[in-house]
């Protein structure tokens, strides 16, 4: 009996033998053209973007809202990728997908023209709209069009696309951020100006070449426009406050009203979707499939790790090793390389046994190890042991996405095949957003604590002070910045306090002296006075004057000389130098200014422990700009750079903590069989197709 939902009431059973393939070889690579090319517009967009933001926002003034900006995107972007994934299953997925482009092309447009970082984040918010799509709908597509085992065939083109555009993305976005103008506009503009003519050239291939086989469409789909605002009320506030609550504080106002917001949304979604059963925007009963259940897990965790790691290491290779944004892009190469050879060769094997669970162990297994090699980073480790790193990295990534992606289609019906594949695209978005929010909020609040602990160690505190006290390192233009930021407000109280107890103990050996000399010479005066007297040279009662008058003339010249021996003995003492009528250190000097660091670090270390447990629990408004390091001294960054080292270490243990359950869970996952025929070809054979071609569609 036919129900509301039905097309055609009648369906035409399979015609026997080998069904006929609704799309050729040439069909399907003109298909894949146009994915490729929304795919490239996407992946070029977030690397331009990501090399720039400096740029940015010091030319629109709000460097420090540039995290809006970023989050605006993130957050309008995930909340797309669920509701195209379903709507592309009721109305089809190619108007779909050119919505989505052409909505990421008036975000791009309206961004390049924006005046202030806050507009800049709405029209980013509008472009991440846009974005949904192009992150959602390919793999739907590839779902729909490719056989699980042809499709290893076809997704070397895509790799080799998203390699691509990793590598050039931050060239062209440190060279539009380096130029003053290009055409009459900022150069920075043209990190969003070139998606124009990139997604008309994108929109044009997906109009040509984006021809799917048309489903029978259904009676008065209802759209789940509920789900879609719990989506927006759950997600918005956890990924606001996973985002920014470093900077508000974790237990502050604003981000406990944000908890509790998400988690009243998070429970209207989960009652909505299981009011609307199989018109949800996520179905509720694909969590009832063991393997799509395990895999988003898995996926939630991969995510976690992988978009951390990816964030942290361009920050270590512009901090530590000192790269601009582009050089740092271009520090990726070894983990996307990793990446491309692992997922090509895993679907090769994929493609010809039919057999994939072994890869997700394997992949797990590769990240930990990659991960494992990251928390061995020190500061003297050379640069290829974190490239090697990085490959394993990639080698293990790069078998953990295909495969657990191809078990989440494979564990639905051919007609969920978007919402299943935006479900898995979504929760690794998800985890890849907790993921960076996560990792970089503990990096930025241990590493004032780490900072000081690594400034304990004497061997960096000696050297990083004998050079801070140096006039001739400290005066240098490049150690500037470095001497304001860190080292001046820690060396001036110190020369000032020298110079105080210096001075002191001039002016109190000067009084001591003084006493002596005035006693001295009033003693060898009165003797020579008594002498003349005696003699009858001098009239007794002549004797007190002519003592007054030859003691004070020759008083000044006896105190000049004991200053002058209070000045040496001081000088002697304190390893300083006699400087005029004062005592001083003279810090150009090599071996006065060695003494005074060896008699200043134990004190100094002695602080900095009485601190260190203070700034634990603390982050420093200091370390929100790195630029200070850029050129310095490497004696008086080290501190600095052991610091963010260790903190960094931290969160690679994270990481491995969190592959390590993936990998315990990998051992438990149970895939499906690869189907043998795409999603289209299956749901063809399987209700036939009408006249016109159209699939016809049938719900029991």
């Amino acid at each position: 009996m036919a129900t509301a939902t039905d097309t055609v009431t009648t369906v035409t059973p399979p015609v026997a033998g080998a069904p006929k393939p609704i799309m050729t070889h040439k069909q399907i690579m003109l298909v894949i053209y146009g994915l490729m090319s929304g795919m490239f517009l996407s992946s070029l967009a977030q690397t331009v973007f990501g090399t720039a933001i400096r740029t940015i926002g010091d030319d629109l003034h709000g460097l420090d809202q540039q995290a809006w900006v970023t989050t605006a995107f993130l957050i309008t972007s995930t909340i797309a990728v669920p509701i195209y994934g379903k709507l592309s299953d009721i109305f089809g997925r190619r108007p779909l997908f050119i919505i989505g482009i052409v909505i990421f092309i008036l975000g791009s447009t309206l961004s390049a023209f924006s005046t202030s970082m806050m507009m800049l984040a709405a029209f980013r918010a509008f472009q991440g709209i846009g974005a949904g799509a192009l992150m959602a709908l390919p793999l739907a597509i590839m779902g729909d069009i490719l056989a699980p085992r042809e499709r290893a065939k076809y997704q070397g083109y895509f790799f080799a696309v998203f390699g691509i555009a990793t590598v050039i993305g931050p060239l062209v976005g440190g060279l539009f951020a380096g130029a003053n103008q290009i055409l009459w506009i900022d150069g920075w503009r043209w990190c969003f100006l070139i998606n124009i003519p990139l997604g008309l050239i994108a929109l044009f291939m997906v109009i040509t070449f984006l021809h799917l086989p048309k489903v029978g469409k259904h009676q008065g789909p209802r759209i789940d426009w509920w789900g879609a605002a719990a989506v927006v009320v759950t997600l918005v506030p956890l990924l606001l406050v996973a985002e920014q609550g470093r900077t508000w504080g974790w237990t502050s106002a604003g981000s406990i009203a944000c908890y509790v917001t998400g988690g009243l949304g998070l429970i209207a979604f989960i009652v909505i979707e299981a009011l609307m059963k199989e018109d949800a925007i996520i179905p509720l009963k694909l969590f009832r499939s063991g393997t799509f259940t395990m895999a988003t897990i898995i996926g939630v965790l991969v995510g976690f790790a992988m978009f951390g790691a990816m964030m942290t290491i361009p920050l270590y290779m512009q901090i530590v090793v000192g790269m601009n944004p582009t050089e740092s892009g271009l520090s990726m190469l070894p983990l996307i390389v990793g990446l491309m050879i692992a997922s090509l060769t895993s679907g090769q094997i994929t493609a010809r046994t039919g057999r994939y669970r072994i890869f997700p162990v394997l992949g797990s297994l590769f990240t930990a190890v990659g991960f494992f090699s990251l928390t061995l980073i020190r500061y003297e480790t050379p640069l290829w042991q974190i490239f090697l790193g990085m490959f394993v990295l990639g080698l293990g990534l790069g078998q953990l996405m295909q495969p657990l992606t191809l078990a989440s289609q494979n564990a639905v019906d051919p007609h969920e095949m978007g919402v299943a594949s935006s479900a898995a695209t979504f929760f690794r978005q998800i985890g890849g957003t907790l993921g960076t929010a996560i990792m970089i909020s503990v990096l930025f609040g241990m590493l004032p604590a780490n900072i000081l602990h690594a400034t304990e160690d004497k061997a960096t505190l000696t050297s990083a002070l004998d050079t801070a006290l140096d006039p001739a390192q400290a005066g240098k233009a490049e150690n500037a910045a470095i001497m304001k930021q860190l080292w001046t407000p820690i060396v001036d109280p110190i020369s000032k306090n020298i110079q105080g107890r210096l001075d002191e103990g001039v002016a109190t050996g000067d009084a001591q002296a003084k006493a002596a000399a005035g006693e001295a010479v009033t003693a060898k005066v009165t003797e020579a006075v008594n002498q003349a007297v005696a003699a009858g040279q001098l009239p007794a009662e002549a004797a007190p004057a002519v003592i007054a008058q030859k003691t004070a003339e020759a008083t000044p010249a006896a105190e000049a000389a004991a200053h002058a021996q209070v000045l040496k003995a001081v000088a002697e003492k304190a390893h300083a130098s006699v400087q005029g009528d004062a005592v001083a250190v003279d810090w150009a000097d090599h071996d006065q200014r060695a003494y005074w660091v060896d008699q200043l670090v134990p004190t100094l270390q002695d602080e900095m422990k009485k601190k260190d447990s203070a700034a634990s629990g603390s982050s420093s408004s200091a370390i929100s700009d790195t630029s200070f390091l850029t050129g310095s001294d490497p004696k008086l960054s080290k501190p600095f750079m052991v610091g963010f080292i260790d903190s960094l270490v931290t969160l690679y243990w994270v990481g491995f903590g969190v592959i390590l359950l993936a990998f315990v869970l990998t051992w438990f996952f149970k895939v499906p069989p690869l189907r043998a025929r795409s999603a289209l070809q299956e749901q063809a054979d399987k209700a036939g197709t009408t006249d016109t071609g159209s699939i016809r569609t049938h719900k029991a």
